[in-house]
C-alpha cells in the first residue's frame, strides 16, 4: 500500500517540479505581447513628437519667411515713396503700387498673428504690427507748419527702423525654436534607436532562449521517448522512457512506462499461466494414462474397475471445468458471451445447485436458507448456476472437512442478493485485491486445490453481464462470504426453463463448475 500511496503521489511532485508547454508557451507568449505593446506605445509617443517638433520646425521657417517677406515689402515701399513729393511708381520686381504693398503688409500680419506658437513670438508680432502702422501713418501724414521734409523722412524711417529691428528679432525666435525643434527631434532620434536596439536584443534574446529551450528540454525527451517505444516495439521489454522535460511530455513517458509495465505484466501472467495450465493439464492426463495402463496388466476385479472408473471419471470433470473456464474467459475477452435472460425463482437455482453438492457426500453441512415467497430475478439460468456451482466448490474445497457451509437467498426491496458463507481459510486484505485477476491465486489456495484461477474473474464477469456485481467478505482462519447482487423483478409466475438450459447442465455432469 504504501508503494501504491507513493505512485499515486507521483504525478503531484512531476507537476509542481516541471513546467508544461501551456505554461512555457503562454509565457512567451505573453513577454512577446508585452514586447509589442511596449514596441507600440513607445512607436506612438515617438511619432507624436516628432509630429509635434516637425510641425513647430514649419511654422518656425514660415514665420522667419513670413518676417522677411514683409522686411522685404517694408524696404521695397520705403523706397518707393522717398519722398513726400516724389510721385508713386510700381514695384520693379513684381509690378505692385504702394497701396497693394501696404495692402499685403496688413495681409502678412495677420498671417503672422495666426501661425504665432508662443506669448514671446505673439508679443513680438504685436509690437512690429504696431511700428509698421507707425511707420505707415508717418508715410501719409501731410507736412505741416514747421515741419520740414527732412523731419518728415527721419520720422518715417525711425519706425521703419524699429519695426525691422523688431522683425529681425521675430526672425531669431523662430531660428531658436527651429534649432530647439532640431536638437529635440535629434535626441528623440536616438533615443529611438536606442530602444530600438534594446528591443530588438530582447526579440531575439527571447527567440533564442525558446529555441534553446525546445531544444534542451522538449525535443530532447521526445528523442528519447520515441526511441524507447521504437526499441519496445523490437522487443526490448526492458526499455522505459525517462520522465524529464516539460509535464506533458513527462506524462507521456509515464503513461507509456505504466502501459509497458503493464504489457510486460501481462506477457508474464501469459507465461506464468501456459506453464500452470500444462502443469493442471499434465497431472489428469498422467492420472488417465495410469489407470489405462493398470486396466490392461492382466485380470481386473469389478470392485478395481469401479475405482478406476471413478478415478477416469473425476480426471475428465477436472478437464472439462479447465476446458470450460477457459472457453468462458476467452469469449467474454471477446465480447461474445451470449445471455437467454428468464424470469426465474432463485430459490429453484439456489436449491437445485445444494442438492447437486449434498449428493457428493463432501463431508461437509451444506444448508439452505431461502425466504417462504418467490424471489425473482430475470437471468440467464445457466450462467447464474455456473456462478452458484463456482462459488459453492470454491467454498467445499477451501473449508476443512466437517465444517459448515451456508447457502442463502434474501430478497430486498430492488435487489436479490445469494449468498454462500464458508468457514474455511479465509483471505487477508492482500489477498482480496487480486482475487477477481484472471489466473492469479492466493498461496493458500494453491496449495489447498488445482486449477487455473479463472473461475471467479469469469463468475465475476457474468454477474456485470447481468447488471450485478459480487462482494466479498474474508478474514484469515475465519472463513469468506461471497454476497451476489442482482436487480429484483416484479412478483409473478416464474417462467419455465428453455429446453436448451436443460441440456447443457446435463452434458457438463454433476461437478461442472465454470
Amino acid at each position: 500500500m504504501r508503494d501504491h500511496d507513493e505512485a499515486g503521489r507521483q504525478p503531484e511532485v512531476r507537476a509542481e517540479a516541471a513546467m508544461s508547454l501551456r505554461a512555457f508557451f503562454s509565457t512567451v507568449v505573453g513577454g512577446l505581447v508585452l514586447l509589442t505593446t511596449v514596441s507600440a506605445t513607445l512607436l506612438v509617443v515617438l511619432t507624436t513628437a516628432l509630429e509635434h517638433m516637425a510641425s513647430t520646425l514649419s511654422e518656425s521657417v514660415e514665420g522667419v519667411r513670413q518676417a522677411e517677406e514683409l522686411e522685404v515689402d517694408l524696404l521695397v515701399h520705403s523706397r518707393l515713396l522717398a519722398s513726400p513729393g516724389t510721385p508713386m511708381v510700381a514695384d520693379p520686381s513684381r509690378g505692385r503700387s504702394p497701396p497693394q504693398i501696404e495692402s499685403d503688409l496688413r495681409r502678412q500680419m495677420v498671417e503672422m498673428h495666426a501661425i504665432a506658437s508662443t506669448d514671446e513670438e505673439r508679443q513680438t508680432v504685436t509690437e512690429v504690427q504696431r511700428q509698421v502702422y507707425a511707420y505707415l501713418a508717418a508715410q501719409h501724414a501731410p507736412l505741416g507748419p514747421g515741419v520740414t521734409a527732412a523731419q518728415h523722412d527721419a520720422s518715417a524711417m525711425a519706425s521703419l527702423d524699429a519695426a525691422l529691428r523688431s522683425l529681425e528679432r521675430l526672425i531669431e525666435i523662430n531660428v531658436d525654436q527651429a534649432q530647439e525643434a532640431r536638437q529635440s527631434a535629434a535626441r528623440w532620434s536616438e533615443m529611438a534607436d536606442v530602444l530600438g536596439l534594446v528591443l530588438g536584443l530582447l526579440v531575439l534574446s527571447t527567440l533564442g532562449l525558446v529555441v534553446f529551450w525546445l531544444r534542451r528540454f522538449a525535443l530532447r525527451p521526445v528523442t528519447a521517448l520515441r526511441s524507447a517505444m521504437a526499441g519496445f516495439g523490437r522487443g526490448g521489454r526492458h526499455l522505459r522512457a525517462p520522465e524529464e522535460g516539460p509535464l506533458e511530455i513527462r506524462d507521456m513517458a509515464h503513461t507509456f512506462n505504466e502501459m509497458a509495465d503493464s504489457l510486460t505484466h501481462q506477457q508474464e501472467q501469459q507465461l506464468a499461466f501456459l506453464a500452470g495450465v500444462a502443469h493442471d493439464l499434465r497431472n489428469p492426463l498422467s492420472a488417465l494414462k495410469l489407470s489405462t495402463a493398470l486396466t490392461g496388466r492382466g485380470e481386473v476385479t469389478p470392485e478395481r474397475m469401479q475405482r478406476t472408473l471413478a478415478l477416469v471419471r473425476r480426471q475428465v470433470a477436472r478437464l472439462d471445468r479447465m476446458v470450460g473456464d477457459l472457453l468462458d474467459a476467452t469469449r467474454i475477452e471477446a465480447g461474445k458471451l451470449e445471455l437467454q435472460p428468464e424470469v426465474r425463482d432463485t430459490r429453484e437455482l439456489a436449491r437445485s445447485v445444494v442438492e447437486l453438492y449434498q449428493s457428493n457426500d463432501s463431508g461437509h453441512t451444506l444448508e439452505l436458507v431461502v425466504p417462504d415467497s418467490p424471489v425473482l430475478v430475470r437471468a440467464d439460468p445457466a450462467r447464474l448456476e455456473q456462478v452458484l456451482n463456482n462459488l459453492v466448490s470454491n467454498a467445499l474445497k477451501y473449508s476443512p472437512s466437517g465444517s459448515r457451509v451456508e447457502v442463502s437467498v434474501r430478497g430486498e426491496a430492488e435487489h436479490v442478493v445469494l449468498a454462500v458463507e464458508d468457514q474455511g481459510i479465509g483471505m487477508s486484505p492482500d489477498e482480496l485485491q487480486g482475487l477477481f485477476i484472471p489466473f492469479q491465486r492466493a498461496g493458500n489456495a494453491k496449495q489447498r486445490a488445482p486449477g487455473v484461477g479463472l473461475g471467479l474473474s469469469v463468475s465475476r464477469r457474468i454477474i456485470e453481464a447481468h447488471g450485478g456485481r459480487i462482494e466479498v467478505q474474508s478474514q484469515p482462519g475465519q472463513g469468506s462470504v461471497f454476497r451476489v447482487h442482482m436487480a429484483r423483478v416484479s412478483a409473478g409466475p416464474p417462467m419455465s426453463p428453455a429446453p436448451s438450459d436443460e441440456e447443457e447442465p446435463a452434458s457438463e455432469g454433476p461437478g461442472a463448475m465454470h
